[in-house]
């Protein structure tokens, strides 16, 4: 076994993220959302509406 020091470790810095990085997700899940959430196929809005409540999302 090896002991670090301090000085030895690496140190995790935050990622630094792109506004195109923020934004892309963001977009997906909330087209996931709205477009899936009010699709007339009732096993597809189901399945997305399960979906929702799993994560405490307020659908109704």
């Amino acid at each position: 076994m090896s002991t670090l020091s301090l000085s030895q470790r690496q140190v995790l810095q935050p990622a630094k993220l792109s506004l195109p990085q923020l934004i892309t997700p963001l977009a997906a899940g909330f087209l996931a959302v709205m477009t899936v959430g009010f699709m007339p196929l009732k096993q597809v809005h189901n399945a997305r509406h399960n979906s929702r409540h799993t994560f405490a999302f307020p659908s109704h």
